[in-house]
C-alpha cells in the first residue's frame, strides 16, 4: 500500500513536516516515507518496488499523521453512560461515583464486557485512537475476562495492551484471581508471539491492598518483566488511607514491593509529595485531565513534572476515546488553574498526548508506535482538515489543538491494514452491535439498580 499526496506529520524525533508526501507501507511497517519526487526518483533506480496489485491512494493533500495512543481507559465505563443510581445524592461526591462504579463492575458478564469493548474501540477508532491500554475490572467474571477483551480488539484490528485491575474490594481471593488472570494473559500473548494485543499487570486501590498482595503482584510482573499499570494517588482520601494503614505516600510504598520500572504506568499521580515525584522518573505517568475535573480530585502538575524529567502521558480513563478533547481539556485546565496563558503551549500538550503516549507504548512492542517513520508500525490516521490559514512546521500543534477535532478523522490504518474508510469502519456492522449492546447494557442495568442498597 502507497499513500500519495499527503502531507505528512510525523511526530518522530526529528519532528518532519511534509507536503506533498507519500509513505509506502509493507505488511504491518511503514518501509519507505518521503516527498512524491523522491518516491518517483526511487522507483526510477529500483529501491522503491510498486508490486501489480499494490493499493495507491491518493488523499489530496490530507494530513497524515501517526494514530493516537490513549494510555489509560477502562472500555467497559461505556456501559456507565446515562445510568443513575438512587443514592447518587452528589455529582460532586467521588466515593459515591466510585462505589457506583464498583457495583456496576460487580454485575459484568462477558457478555457485556465484549459488547462494552467494542463500542469503546469503536468510538476510538473513530476518533484516531489506534492504541488502547485499557484497565478492566469484573470480580463476578475474573478467569477469562482478558480473552474477552482480546476477542473484541482482534474483531476490529485494534491495538491493545490490556490488564486486570487487581482490588481487594470483592476480598483477598478476587485480588489472587486478578494476578492469576494478569499472569496467564501476558504468557499467552508471549506464547502468541504476536504484536497486536500484549499484556501487563493491573492493579487499582493500591492504597488499601494488603502488602502480601502486592508483594506476590510485584513477583509474578517483574518474573515476566512487565510492567504495572496502576491507580496512583488519584484522590486525597487515597492518600490519607496509605499514610494511616502503611505510614507511606503510596509511590514510595511500590517502590518498596519492585513496582517501579520502565514499562510500569501509574495513572493519576495527583496527591505525591517531592520525592514521590523523583521516584516517578522510573515510570511514565499518565495525566487525565478529562477524569480529573469531572470528578474533582484535583489536579495534576504535568508541567512540573515533565520539568522534573518525568515521562508523562494522558489518557482518557473511562471517558469517550477522544484524544483531540483530552488535549483541548488538558490545555484549558491547566491555564485556569494557574491563571497564566503561558504555562501549557500547544506544543506542550501535542508532546504529552502524542509524542510521549508513543514513547510509552513503544516499550510494549516490537517496533516503534506513535510515529511515522520507516520501521515503525503502520499505524496512521487521514485527517481531512481545510485549515483557513496556513499550516507549516512551526504552527501545526496549534492546529492540532484548536482547529482539528475528532470529526475530522476521515480513515484509519492499524498494523498495515484499512480499519476505517471514508468514516466507516471496515467489514463491521456497527448499527447491530449498537443494539446488541444496548440488551445487554438494559440487563447489567437492571441488575445493577436491584443489588440491596
Amino acid at each position: 500500500m502507497i499513500i500519495v499526496n499527503a502531507t505528512i506529520v510525523t511526530f518522530d524525533e526529528e519532528h518532519r513536516f511534509i507536503e506533498n508526501g507519500y509513505v509506502k507501507i509493507q505488511g504491518e511497517l511503514v518501509t519507505h516515507i518521503g516527498t512524491i519526487s523522491e518516491m518517483k526518483h526511487k522507483v526510477s533506480t529500483g529501491e522503491i518496488k510498486i508490486e501489480e496489485n499494490e493499493r495507491i491512494i491518493d488523499v489530496q493533500g490530507k494530513i497524515l499523521m501517526p494514530g493516537f495512543i490513549s494510555t489509560h481507559t477502562h472500555a467497559c465505563s461505556t456501559l456507565a453512560r446515562g445510568l443513575r443510581f438512587a443514592d447518587e445524592t452528589s455529582i460532586n461526591s467521588v466515593e459515591i461515583i466510585k462505589n457506583n462504579i464498583a457495583r456496576l463492575e460487580s454485575e459484568l458478564t462477558h457478555e457485556d464486557i465484549y459488547y462494552g469493548t467494542l463500542v469503546t474501540l469503536i468510538e476510538g477508532i473513530k476518533n484516531g485512537v489506534t492504541c488502547f491500554f485499557d484497565h478492566h475490572s469484573s470480580p463476578l467474571v475474573v478467569e477469562g475476562s482478558l480473552d474477552v477483551i482480546e476477542k473484541a480488539f482482534k474483531r476490529l484490528g485494534a491495538r491493545g495492551v490490556l490488564s486486570y485491575s487487581i482490588s481487594d474490594k470483592n476480598g483477598i481471593g478476587i485480588a489472587l484471581k486478578g494476578i492469576k488472570e494478569n499472569s496467564r494473559f501476558v504468557e499467552k500473548c508471549k506464547h502468541d508471539n504476536e504484536d497486536l494485543v500484549k499484556g501487563m499487570f493491573g492493579i487499582s486501590d493500591a492504597n488499601n491492598l494488603p502488602n502480601k498482595v502486592l508483594e506476590i503482584a510485584g513477583i509474578e510482573g517483574n518474573r515476566l518483566a512487565t510492567g504495572f499499570h496502576i491507580h496512583v494517588a488519584e484522590t486525597v482520601g487515597d492518600l490519607i488511607s496509605s499514610r494511616t494503614n502503611f505510614q507511606k505516600g503510596i509511590v514510595e510504598r511500590l517502590e518498596e514491593y519492585s513496582l517501579l520500572n520502565s514499562k510500569s504506568m501509574f495513572s493519576h499521580c495527583i496527591h505525591v509529595n517531592e520525592d514521590e515525584k523523583k521516584l516517578l522518573n522510573k515510570v511514565s505517568v499518565i495525566h487525565n485531565p478529562e477524569s480529573n475535573m469531572n470528578f474533582a480530585v484535583g489536579y495534576c502538575n504535568a508541567i512540573d513534572l515533565m520539568k522534573k524529567g518525568n515521562l508523562v502521558g494522558i489518557g482518557t480513563d473511562g471517558f469517550p476515546s477522544d484524544i483531540f478533547r483530552a488535549m483541548n481539556i488538558c490545555c484549558g485546565l491547566h491555564i485556569h488553574h494557574s491563571k497564566d496563558t503561558s504555562v501549557m503551549k500547544a506544543e506542550d500538550v501535542v508532546e504529552m498526548a502524542i509524542v510521549n503516549n508513543g514513547k510509552i507504548a513503544s516499550k510494549h512492542y516490537e517496533a516503534q508506535v506513535g510515529s511515522i517513520k520507516q520501521g515503525a508500525k503502520a499505524d496512521l490516521i487521514l485527517i481531512d482538515y481545510n485549515s483557513p490559514t496556513i499550516i507549516n512546521s512551526e504552527n501545526i500543534s496549534s492546529h492540532v489543538i484548536l482547529g482539528m477535532n475528532s470529526g475530522s478523522v476521515s480513515d484509519v490504518i492499524i498494523n498495515g491494514k484499512i480499519v476505517m474508510e471514508n468514516r466507516v469502519i471496515c467489514n463491521f456492522n456497527e448499527k447491530e452491535i449498537y443494539e446488541e449492546c444496548k440488551v445487554a447494557s438494559n440487563a447489567l442495568w437492571n441488575r445493577v439498580q436491584s443489588q440491596k442498597q
